[in-house]
């Protein structure tokens, strides 16, 4: 196994404070690991498994970890933000090797899992999985590094366990937070630009649990999910799909099973998710898929991002210029990292309501702001909430200090 750690000079803001290459000695895979922040000694972010995934994607994530950790910060909840981490297996989750190459990756990064990183799935992994090996190995928990700063560490775990049991019509709590918190994102930015609810229509591209979770959610709150997008395709409706009935069907992967769709229901190739007519966008599943060489296609008139930087930079100044508004991903996806710590600290209990209503309110709150801010200082979304979480993590050093 071969680990190179480099370490870096916090003083420059855009500078992560440490930085792990690794490579798998049995397959050759490249694996990476970057802290952007430490706040009393701990960080947040999850692991994702891709092929091609790269140290500066796993570094712009550990930023933007950084990021959505401050905007939930709160000097009333028991919560108080930690700082911002992400790793990254350079791997096809669908290869044979893929679990013995996530093995050895935890096990070569153990150290800071203990100490420093609580980890939770990502992309091309899931939660089950990553506990399964965790558990192999002999750790605790992945996020076993944040129960030092616990009043009762066995209690807040009860409580967190108790949480991910809980199930909502046949998905569970533990999956559908994140799409609330992308679907309450939605809803309000459509109630800052004057704009109807229901009937508005909406094309998800992904359905896994943070796509899945946004259709429901948004199909529940009267707007027509016209489209959406797997990995074989899209299915399109005018009128709406029927999301229920696919959300039944999909497998582990988040593939819809095309038994599943209705005779009214058009099947698409691949890649004309981005020009079906619809008034939002949602890309839940890849980054980097909204360039600016495909950028003209989009017919929505807003994008939320749902996935990790999905909307490239140059393509959103595109996208701007076109009068397009795009809702960042550490604001519109931030709900799944809060809801952990929020049950996992005691500020919410193991309970749905709680967890809906804490999500709803916290999301409506910051994007109301966004929007605001953005108005008043004639910038884009984007910058709004940078500005935002800038406040914050200035008042958590003031008080916590940073490492």
């Amino acid at each position: 196994m071969s680990v190179v750690v480099e370490k870096k000079k916090q003083a420059l803001k855009t500078s992560s404070l440490l930085e792990v290459s690794w490579t798998d000695p049995v397959t050759g895979t490249k694996g990476f690991l970057v802290i952007d922040r430490l706040v009393r000694g701990v960080c947040s972010g999850g692991l994702r498994m891709r092929k091609g995934c790269t140290l500066e994607e796993v570094r712009e994530l550990a930023q933007g970890m950084t990021l959505k950790e401050s905007l939930h910060f709160n000097p009333n909840n028991r919560y108080i933000p930690l700082g911002g981490a992400k790793g990254g297996i350079d791997c096809d989750p669908h290869d044979p090797q893929m679990r013995g190459v996530l093995k050895r990756y935890l096990k070569g990064i153990g150290a800071l899992l203990r100490m420093h990183w609580t980890m939770g799935e990502d992309l091309g992994l899931q939660q089950k999985l990553i506990d399964e090996v965790i558990q192999e190995l002999g750790l605790e928990s992945s996020i076993q590094a944040v129960y030092p700063l616990l009043s009762d560490p066995d209690e807040a775990i009860a409580r967190l366990r108790q949480a991910f049991s809980i199930d909502d019509d046949g998905v569970g709590l533990g999956e559908l937070v994140g799409g609330l918190g992308v679907a309450e994102s939605v809803l309000t930015a459509l109630d800052q630009l004057g704009r109807p609810r229901v009937g508005s229509r909406v094309v998800i591209q992904g359905f896994g649990s943070m796509g899945g979770a946004t259709a429901r959610y948004l199909n529940r709150a009267g707007m027509l999910v016209v489209g959406i997008a797997d990995a074989n395709g899209v299915m399109a409706n005018p009128n709406g799909l029927d999301v229920e009935a696919l959300l039944k069907s999909r497998n582990s992967y988040g593939e819809i099973d095309r038994a599943s769709l209705r005779p009214q229901d058009a099947v698409l190739p691949r890649g004309r998710w981005l020009a079906v007519e619809t008034d939002v966008l949602v890309p839940a599943a890849i980054s980097y898929c909204i360039t600016s060489d495909n950028q003209h296609e989009v017919a929505a008139s807003v994008i939320v991002e749902a996935a990790n930087m999905p909307v490239l930079r140059e393509a959103e100044d595109l996208l701007t210029a076109r009068g397009i508004q795009v809702v960042p991903d550490f604001v519109s996806n931030s709900a799944t990292n809060a809801w952990w710590w929020w049950t996992l600290f005691g500020d919410i209990e193991a309970d749905l309501g709680q967890s809906e209503n804490k999500i709803r309110s916290e999301m409506s709150r910051i994007v109301t702001d966004m929007f605001g801010r953005a108005a008043a200082d004639g910038v884009t979304l984007r910058d709004a909430a940078r500005a935002f979480t800038q406040d914050k993590l200035r008042t958590i050093d003031a008080q916590f200090g940073v490492s």
